[in-house]
């Protein structure tokens, strides 16, 4: 056996090894969610499916009305990630095409906010929810979302690396900027496009802290709140099998997302990490 053998192998078990560490949650959680209340109790812990899935969802759904909360997070996921992407496409089309006064000084102000996470603006976006009267509303839920700066940065980067030739040759040939950006640009860019939709969707479904701040009706609340009011009190034991059948619901749309566009996801940040 040669050493290059002998180290493929060693990768590859590493890599089988972390694969188990990182899917056993997801396959306990599985297994838990199909079985009945002491089954899920048991002690070791069985491994093995049970038949209980449907009504552990169907208790699940009646507590916390789990297909309006369903409904919220994909409305909220689906357009934020198309409003981001759209408005960093533009952003980064107007920073690598034209030429303005406080270029510099704007793009360098869009940097530094993203050594401002959430939490720290918390209180200032809550106020100004307040005043424009969208708590609890949809509003609330989606608008201090749309900007990105890191869709920004992602499509600048990648635009910089396009030939200056190319949108001298479209102004040669009549073609006005808008037209320039939608049948040129757009169409290049589809692996990134794909990369930051498949990021800030799954990034805006696992959502808890701001959902639960803006919103004081179970109406608008998100799956995400949804899981965390199936637990029961300190004096009651968790229902655990109907929590994880609510758990693995959740997991459902992003794993849709990521598996419908993962070809196209992992083309573009593999473009990304090679410039």
């Amino acid at each position: 056996m040669t050493r290059k053998t002998r180290n493929e192998i060693f990768i590859h078990a590493i890599l089988i090894l972390l694969i188990i560490v990182l899917a056993f949650p997801v396959f306990f959680a599985l297994v838990t969610s199909t079985l009945s209340l002491q089954e899920s109790y048991q002690y070791p812990p069985k491994l093995l499916p049970g038949n209980q899935f449907m009504s552990n969802l169907k208790e699940a759904w009646e507590r916390v009305n789990i297909g309006r909360l369903f409904f919220n997070s994909t409305l909220i996921s689906v357009v934020v990630a198309i409003v981001k992407t759209i408005l960093a496409l533009l952003a980064a089309f107007a920073y690598t095409h034209f030429k303005f006064r406080g270029q510099g000084l704007l793009f360098s102000l869009c940097m530094i906010t993203q050594m401002l996470p959430l939490p720290v603006r918390i209180i200032p976006t809550y106020q100004l929810m307040a005043t424009f009267n969208w708590i609890n509303s949809y509003y609330a839920l989606m608008v201090p979302f749309f900007a990105s700066t890191t869709g920004l940065l992602l499509f600048r980067q990648f635009y910089m690396t396009v030939p200056a030739d190319l949108p001298d040759a479209a102004r040669v040939d009549g073609a006005s900027p808008m037209r320039y950006f939608l049948q040129i640009l757009v169409p290049i860019s589809k692996t990134n496009i794909a990369a930051l939709f498949v990021i800030e969707f799954i990034f805006m479904w696992s959502q808890y802290l701001w959902p639960l701040i803006v919103t004081t009706t179970s109406e608008m609340r998100v799956i995400q709140i949804g899981i965390k009011m199936l637990l029961a009190s300190e004096q009651i034991a968790p229902e655990w099998n109907v929590i994880m059948a609510a758990t693995v619901i959740a997991m459902l749309p992003p794993l849709i997302v990521l598996l419908v566009l993962r070809k196209s996801f992992v083309q573009g940040i593999a473009m990304q990490t090679a410039k």
